[in-house]
C-alpha cells in the first residue's frame, strides 16, 4: 500500500507539472466551472466538451441617400449547439446606442442621437411576436413562445429600419453622400459556455463580442454609389460597367495599384450600371461581423499581394477615399506591406480573409477585412493606425475575443503587432520612440490608482485612463515582455499554437496562459500573475555596485527586460542584457555577477521601451 500510495503522489506531481500550470493563478467561480465541465482544458486546448453557437445569415439591406434611413429583412437559422435550453433570444443591436435613453460613456452632440431600431415584423419559426423594439437599448430580449432545445435550431425572421447618425463614430454619415453603415443589423447575442447569454451593453467604449457566423447579404443602393462590404463581392458585372467591372478583376490577380474608378469617371455618372437602384451581393462565412461603406464621389483603388506563400493565395486591397484624403494614396501600397508582413512575420500565420479594405471616415476603428479612417495629415502616422487596426484581423476577427470584458487580448496584440511592423517601417530607434510616447509615457507618469489596476480586471468595470492603458500599453508591454524572455523562435511557436487551438472559437485569458504554458514546456504562472493580476508598475533602482556584482531593486515589482550600461574606469563599455527571467525566483530584486572584475565608473540600467517611473535612481557612479 504504501509503494502504491507512493507511487500515486509522483504521478499526481507528474499530472500538475505537466497539466496543472493555471492552478496558481486566480480564477473567477464561473471560469472555474467551465474548466471543471470539460469546455476547456486545463493544457490550453479547447475541451472535449467545448462548443459554441451559430447562425446564418442572410440579409436585404437598402440604403436611402435622401431619407438616410438603413432597412432590411433578415433571416437568421440560428444553432444551439450547447446543452442548454434556450427560453429567451436576446437581441443585440449596437446602434441603439444613439437613442437618447441608451447609457453612455462619455458625452454627445445631439447629431449623435437618434431614433434608434424598429421592428416591423418579427417571426420565430413562422410565429409572430409582437416587437417594435422600442423599449430595447443595444441588447433587447424575446421570451420565445416555445423554448429551443439543445442541439436544435430555429429560424428568425425580422424585417427593420433605423437612422444612419448625423455625427459619424465608428459609423454613421461620413458626409452628405457617403455612409459607413456598421453594426448594422439585429443579431443574437452570444450564448456561451462561460457566461451564459452575453447581455453587457454597449456604451461605445468597450468594443464587441460576436459569434462566428456565416452571411450571405446585399446593399440596395442608388444609382452611381459604390458599395465597399466585408466578403466576396458575388456580381460585379450586374453593379459595375464593364469597364470597371474588368479593372475590379484584374487588381484580384495584380501586384499593380489600379484606379478602378477615379473623381472624373465618378462624377460623369460612367461607373456603376445605370439603374435606379444596384444590388451589391456578398458573402463572407465564420465570420464575427460584416459591415460595408459606400459613396457616389469617393475615389476607389485596389491591388492584391500573395498572403501565403505556400500556396500562392491572394487577397485583395482596396481603399475608398476622398478626392481631399491624401493620406489614402498610399493606403492600398502600405496594406500590400501590411498583409506581407503579418503573414510572414508577426503574427506570422497567412492573413486568414480575401479582402481588407481602408475607408475614408472618423473612426480609426477594425472591422472585419475593412478599416475606417481618419484623414491624419502625417503619412507615417496614416499608416501606423491603419497597421494598427488592420492587426486586429487576428485579434478579434481570426480569434473570437471577447473585448468588452478582455480588451487587452486584442488591443494589446495589435499594439505589439503595429510596434513590430513599425521597426520593420521605419527602423527601431523611430519605432521605439513613438511607442514609448504614444503607449507608455503617459501611463508610466501617472502615479493615480486607475493605472495600477490589474490588467485581468474587467474591461466592462473600468474607465478612463485605467481602461486605455490596460488594454493597449499594459497589456502589449507584457506580451514583448514575454517575447523576450522565451526569445524569438519559443515565443512564436508558443503564440502559434494558441492561436491554432482557439481560432475560429472564443479563448478567454486563461486559455492564453494554459496554450503558452503548454506550448513553451515551461511553467509560466509566475510571469502571468506578475504582469495581470498584481498592481504593479515600471521602476527599478540600482542599489548597490561592486567589481563582482550589480544589485538591483525592482521597486514597481513588474518582470521587465533591461539592459545593464557598463563603463568601467579605463573608459571600456559593456552592456549586459537581463530577461524576465532574473526575476523568476526573487521579483524584489536580482543580483547580476560580473564576468569582468575590472573597477567600474558608472553603471546604469536601461529598460527602453519599458520607461521607468523614477529614472532618477537608474544610474551610478563611483
Amino acid at each position: 500500500m504504501r509503494k502504491n500510495s507512493l507511487q500515486l503522489l509522483l504521478l499526481g506531481f507528474l499530472f500538475l507539472s505537466q497539466y496543472g500550470f493555471s492552478q496558481k493563478l486566480y480564477m473567477p467561480r464561473n471560469i472555474k466551472e467551465a474548466y471543471e465541465n470539460g469546455t476547456r482544458s486545463m493544457d490550453g486546448k479547447p475541451g472535449k466538451k467545448y462548443w459554441q453557437n451559430h447562425g446564418k445569415y442572410t440579409i436585404e439591406l437598402t440604403v436611402n441617400a435622401d431619407t438616410k434611413l438603413v432597412s432590411g429583412t433578415e433571416t437568421i437559422i440560428y444553432e444551439n449547439n450547447s446543452n442548454d435550453t434556450l427560453r429567451n433570444l436576446p437581441i443585440r443591436f449596437v446602434n441603439n446606442l444613439h437613442k437618447p435613453s441608451s447609457p453612455r460613456g462619455g458625452d454627445v452632440s445631439e447629431d449623435f442621437l437618434s431614433a434608434g431600431l424598429t421592428i416591423t415584423s418579427l417571426k420565430i419559426e413562422g410565429e409572430v411576436y409582437n416587437e417594435n423594439a422600442r423599449n430595447w437599448g443595444t441588447v433587447g430580449n424575446v421570451k420565445m413562445k416555445k423554448a429551443l432545445l439543445p442541439h436544435s435550431k430555429i429560424t428568425i425572421n425580422i424585417d427593420w429600419n433605423y437612422p444612419l447618425s448625423k455625427e459619424s463614430g465608428r459609423e454613421g454619415q461620413i458626409d452628405n453622400t457617403t455612409f459607413f453603415v456598421a453594426y448594422s443589423y439585429p443579431r443574437v447575442t452570444v450564448f456561451d459556455d462561460y457566461n451564459k447569454w452575453d447581455r453587457l451593453p454597449h456604451t461605445d467604449r468597450q468594443e464587441f463580442y460576436n459569434d462566428f457566423n456565416d452571411y450571405t447579404y446585399s446593399v440596395k443602393a442608388p444609382k452611381n454609389y459604390v458599395v465597399y462590404g466585408t466578403g466576396d463581392l458575388l456580381n460585379p458585372d450586374e453593379v459595375l460597367q464593364p469597364e470597371f467591372s474588368s479593372r475590379l478583376k484584374k487588381s484580384y490577380v495584380t501586384d499593380e495599384v489600379l484606379h478602378i474608378a477615379n473623381e472624373q469617371e465618378m462624377k460623369s455618372g460612367i461607373v456603376t450600371k445605370q439603374n435606379d437602384w444596384n444590388i451589391w451581393k456578398f458573402e463572407a462565412k465564420n465570420i464575427s461581423d460584416v459591415c460595408f461603406g459606400l459613396s457616389d464621389h469617393y475615389l476607389w483603388d485596389a491591388s492584391s499581394v500573395v498572403v501565403d506563400k505556400k500556396t500562392n493565395r491572394r487577397a485583395s486591397v482596396q481603399a475608398a477615399y476622398d478626392i481631399k484624403g491624401t493620406d489614402f494614396v498610399v493606403s492600398v501600397k502600405n496594406n500590400q506591406y501590411a498583409l506581407d508582413w503579418f503573414s510572414n512575420n508577426w503574427p506570422g500565420i497567412p492573413y486568414p480573409f480575401s479582402k481588407m479594405t481602408a475607408f475614408q471616415g472618423f473612426a480609426d476603428m477594425e472591422y472585419p477585412m475593412m478599416c475606417n479612417d481618419s484623414q491624419m495629415n502625417d503619412p507615417v502616422f496614416a499608416q501606423l493606425v491603419q497597421d494598427h487596426e488592420v492587426a486586429h484581423t487576428y485579434f478579434p476577427f481570426y480569434m473570437g475575443i471577447n473585448e468588452t470584458r478582455y480588451a487587452f487580448m486584442d488591443e494589446g496584440w495589435a499594439t505589439t503587432f503595429e510596434y513590430l511592423i513599425g521597426i520593420a517601417e521605419h527602423g527601431k530607434e523611430a519605432a521605439d520612440k513613438f511607442y514609448k510616447d504614444f503607449r507608455v509615457k503617459q501611463y508610466i507618469s501617472d502615479p493615480s490608482t486607475e493605472e495600477d489596476q490589474p490588467i485581468i480586471s474587467m474591461s466592462s468595470q473600468l474607465s478612463g485612463a485605467g481602461y486605455g492603458n490596460n488594454s493597449y500599453g499594459k497589456a502589449s508591454l507584457s506580451y514583448i515582455a514575454l517575447k523576450d524572455l522565451l526569445g524569438d523562435a519559443l515565443f512564436k511557436k508558443s503564440l502559434h499554437a494558441y492561436m491554432d487551438n482557439w481560432n475560429g472559437k472564443h479563448p478567454i485569458p486563461w486559455d492564453y496562459f494554459n496554450s503558452m504554458n503548454s506550448a513553451s514546456g515551461k511553467n509560466l504562472n509566475w510571469f502571468f500573475n506578475n504582469w495581470f493580476f498584481t498592481n504593479n508598475h515600471i521602476d527599478l533602482a540600482v542599489k548597490s555596485v561592486n567589481a563582482e556584482t550589480i544589485l538591483v531593486e525592482n521597486v514597481g515589482g513588474f518582470a521587465i527586460p533591461f539592459d545593464v550600461n557598463i563603463v568601467y574606469t579605463d573608459d571600456t563599455k559593456e552592456t549586459i542584457h537581463q530577461t524576465p527571467a532574473i526575476w523568476e525566483k526573487n521579483q524584489k530584486s536580482a543580483t547580476i555577477a560580473l564576468k569582468n572584475k575590472k573597477q567600474i565608473k558608472q553603471v546604469i540600467i536601461d529598460g527602453g521601451i519599458f520607461m521607468d517611473a523614477t529614472p532618477n535612481n537608474n544610474a551610478w557612479k563611483s
